[in-house]
């Protein structure tokens, strides 16, 4: 995260998440958190160390005790500085002395044969050096043990998230003006991640360009191909503005499209359609991939709709919850997901159009506004 984003979420802000994370860790059975540097301790405290290293930093939460921040003493200023401090007690600790002996410390009364969550980006080297410091101890990833815990964003996140869209919309506005035919996709991809950037993101995460048949793998990498008159061109881009992550899909053609094309187009719109009506609270995540895959199925093309159909968006670009077959995690009000279904015809096109979406109290909004009929480029 910038600066100038953590000035937006004060230390009672932070002190909030992680009371609540802290009793959500309670409710799930578990003696506490252990969150290494990573997206989950950006939420939590609006910390990001200068560099990642073999030096442990990690947050420990448990329910009834204050916040405690396990840090290097070189690190330590700057942990001081972070917008969520005030709300943590700072334990430092100097090269040639046992991090791991400090976290212990904190933990002692309640860690014999405790089980805690730890978040999943947290090095092999620390979780086996604090299983070998607790004897008995057990841990589960936190997107298994608290999938949710970052799902639900406030009124604040939620206008953060907007201007990510926004601000990615402002992108592809720009980028469908500028020529395709003739050049590389590396080309266009170079243009929407300097538009992303130009337009306020901080980081950009993926800029797929894929054209012609390289359009039906839908995590192409975008190469040397060169781009020509009669290709689609599936457009996929997005990345963190302000700490907040931005994810769309649209598919273009250079020139006039045949009838097919537009066929499985229309199809793919209206199944983004579908999907985007089935979002409601109360509703389970499977049942917007349902909607989706319905329609492109009853068309003919089921078989070429090969992935889920969203997952959920906020200080990453992908987390909890996912729009698949099998989840039933009810929608909440302040949940951020994609809806993104799409049809892929191998060795000749893809197309995929892609929202995000938040769930409201009597329903959803979309957070992208770009024209989801086809669009026509040089």
């Amino acid at each position: 995260m910038t600066g100038s984003t953590r000035a937006l979420f004060t230390a009672d802000d932070y002190r909030a998440r992680m009371e609540r994370a802290a009793h959500a860790a309670a409710d799930a059975g578990l003696a506490g958190l252990l969150v290494a540097p990573g997206p989950d301790l950006v939420w939590l405290t609006g910390y990001t160390p200068t560099a990642i290293t073999e030096r442990l930093t990690l947050l420990v939460l448990a329910p009834g005790r204050d916040p405690a921040l396990v840090v290097p003493a070189l690190e330590a200023p700057d942990a001081e500085a972070a917008p969520g401090a005030p709300a943590l007690t700072l334990r430092d600790w100097t090269d040639g002395t046992d991090p791991y002996a400090v976290t212990a410390d904190i933990l002692a009364a309640d860690a014999a044969d405790s089980r805690y969550g730890i978040s999943d980006n947290t090095w092999a080297l620390h979780l086996l050096a604090l299983q070998t410091t607790l004897p008995g101890t057990s841990y589960a990833a936190l997107t298994e043990a608290l999938p949710m815990l970052r799902a639900v964003k406030d009124a604040a996140e939620l206008e953060l998230m907007a201007a990510a869209a926004a601000a990615a919309d402002a992108a592809f506005e720009e980028i469908r003006g500028l020529p395709f035919a003739g050049r590389r996709e590396s080309e266009v991809g170079a243009d929407l991640a300097r538009l992303l950037r130009e337009h306020g993101h901080e980081q950009v995460d993926f800029t797929i360009v894929g054209s012609g048949p390289n359009g039906a793998n839908p995590h192409h990498e975008m190469g040397d191909r060169l781009i020509e008159r009669g290709d689609m061109v599936v457009l996929d881009f997005g990345g963190l503005k302000d700490g907040y992550g931005s994810d769309t899909t649209r598919t273009v053609h250079v020139g006039e499209p045949t009838d097919e094309e537009r066929r499985v187009h229309d199809v793919v719109r209206a199944a983004q359609e579908a999907g985007f009506c089935a979002v409601r609270p109360g509703a389970a995540c499977q049942d917007v991939d349902r909607a989706a895959r319905e329609v492109i199925t009853d068309a003919g093309y089921g078989p070429y709709f090969i992935h889920r159909t969203g997952h959920g968006i906020g200080v990453t670009t992908h987390e909890p919850p996912y729009m698949i077959e099998g989840e039933e995690q009810p929608l909440v009000p302040g949940m951020c997901f994609s809806v993104e279904p799409g049809v892929y015809l191998p060795g000749r096109f893809g197309v995929r159009i892609e929202d995000i979406v938040t769930v409201t109290r009597d329903g959803r909004r979309r957070l992208n506004a770009t024209t989801r009929e086809m669009v026509i480029v040089d």
